[in-house]
């Protein structure tokens, strides 16, 4: 007799939702219902679109505004999973929906280091060398239960968090392509995640991105790399007007006699814009927005 395929109801968001979701399709799992968000009109939407991938693929989908709703916890009963999954869906489930079935839940680190919210901007805020994705059983706990598979991926030195969460999704899609089979069968490997290890982080907002100039240079400019566009960006205010970093690099020449006794801040040095810095360093800022708009040296320069 034939095995009838899993049925799963998939939480998802995001280019990781994308991602894992299609993984879960090519894996001849039933994806029964896809509880998902609608796109904010006051973010940025640089990512795919769960959504659109439902559309696409025929499976229904919802975009419930309350996790926590009577409604949504019917819907998922009537689609009668034997999984369920969390793809960087945004909302913590509640216990009720838990109970319905086993549960997964993707997340962008490796665990148990950078629980909670943007962990790959965390991660290179903190200079973190390595960032990787991690599925584990949900509990009611955020990021607390124990670890299915791990990828890991390098986070290298001039590596923005854009660039490394790129690199997180092709993580997050490799650890449940290999073990999605053993999750399948009931087979799957479970680790313990040691919570006394590691650390959890809250969610970051644009203001985190303004930039202490005597900070030292490594450390404004892991800012710079952490909120770097698409994000919000590091940014610095020089009276009304607010400067956003768009690209930049550590300054990796000699800069003791160009930048003796300037204060920390902007400064344009030989045509060049520095982000000058609390240790005598400074960041080299290729591309510096006000506005929007790309701000010319010349003009920096009339500004300070």
């Amino acid at each position: 007799m034939t095995q009838q395929p899993k049925r799963a109801v998939v939480f998802a968001y995001h280019n990781v939702g994308v991602r894992c979701l299609k993984v879960l399709l090519a894996g001849g799992v039933d994806v029964a219902l896809v509880v998902t968000h609608q796109d904010s009109a006051t973010e940025n939407i640089w990512f795919e679109s769960v959504q659109s991938l439902c559309e696409t693929e025929g499976i229904p989908f919802i975009t419930p505004d309350d996790p926590k709703s009577p409604e949504l916890l019917a819907q998922i009963k009537a689609a009668r999973p034997d999984l369920m999954f969390s793809f960087y869906y945004r909302n913590m489930l509640p216990q009720a929906i838990l109970d319905v079935a086993p549960a997964f839940n993707m997340h962008g680190s490796l665990l148990p280091e950078y629980r909670g919210r943007a962990p790959t901007n965390w991660a290179v805020l903190h200079g973190a060398r390595e960032a990787g994705a991690s599925l584990h059983e949900m509990t009611a706990k955020p990021d607390a239960g124990a670890i299915v598979a791990q990828q890991a991926v390098p986070i290298l030195p001039d590596d923005t968090a854009f660039e490394v969460f790129g690199k997180v999704t092709v993580a997050a899609e490799l650890a449940l392509y290999k073990v999605l089979p053993q999750l399948l069968a009931g087979t799957a490997p479970r680790t313990p995640n040691d919570l006394s290890k590691g650390g959890y982080f809250g969610g970051r907002k644009p203001e985190d991105g303004r930039i202490d100039w005597s900070q030292p240079a490594q450390q404004v400019y892991n800012l710079h790399r952490a909120v770097a566009p698409p994000y919000p960006g590091a940014f610095t205010d020089i009276g009304a007007r607010r400067y956003v970093i768009e690209r930049a690099r550590l300054y990796r020449g000699d800069l003791a006699e160009k930048i003796a006794g300037l204060p920390p801040g902007l400064a344009v040095v030989d045509n060049a814009i520095l982000g000058v810095c609390g240790d005598g360093r400074a960041l080299l800022i290729h591309s510096l927005l006000a506005d929007g708009m790309r701000i010319s040296q010349a003009e920096l320069k009339a500004s300070l």
